[in-house]
């Protein structure tokens, strides 16, 4: 399926979560998938570092309309935008996440490992609509969302559906970058042995 291959998926170490059980037995989960501002690294390649970046204007027109909460990016979901469990809210720090994880007896579990602090991070799943590369930065800015798929609790910020899709973009950059220093050291080297020889 094609929009499956244009999926990304990011985990930051920068989100955490805050836990709340309210009088209405709530078990209420709050924390920030992504945020704004931040530069953070998808990939050392060398000496070079790409990284990327998420525009404070990206969200606007995103289609957040059916977003699910899980865990790990896969299996049960445990809060969704479309029955009123999940919302999503844009504020001056990023995507905040508010979740209603008291609808079935797993998503109180999920909580309960929330609240116990064993899970701690938050990730989230989306496609870009726009973007802009800095060539001599390295530098990846997400101009606009297109959409957005899931958030998800995350045992560890860095997780390998990160990497492939992460790598899958920046395949394209890096081998272009890669091959545009190759030529200017065969170039540098050309240029050093014609001064040796005295051309």
């Amino acid at each position: 399926m094609a929009i499956k291959s244009e999926r990304e998926y990011r985990s930051i170490s920068l989100t955490e979560f805050r836990t709340e059980k309210t009088e209405d037995n709530e078990y209420i989960v709050e924390g920030y998938a992504t945020t704004f501002g931040d530069e953070y690294v998808l990939w050392d390649e060398g000496d070079v570092q790409y990284k990327e970046v998420i525009d404070r204007d990206a969200f606007d027109g995103a289609d957040m309309k059916d977003v699910v909460f899980l865990y790990n990016h896969e299996g049960m979901v445990y809060a969704r935008t479309r029955n009123g469990s999940l919302s999503l809210s844009i504020d001056d720090h990023g995507l905040k996440v508010r979740a209603n994880l008291g609808l079935t007896e797993a998503a109180r579990q999920m909580w309960e490992t929330i609240n116990a602090g064993l899970v701690d991070q938050m990730s989230w799943a989306f496609t870009v609509k726009e973007q802009k590369y800095n060539k001599q930065t390295h530098l990846r800015t997400i101009t606009k969302v297109k959409k957005a798929y899931e958030v998800t609790a995350v045992t560890f910020p860095a997780n390998p559906a990160t990497e492939i899709a992460t790598r899958s973009y920046l395949d394209g950059v890096i081998e272009s970058e890669r091959a545009e220093r190759l030529e200017l050291r065969k170039r540098q080297l050309a240029l050093k042995l014609k001064t040796i020889k005295g051309e």
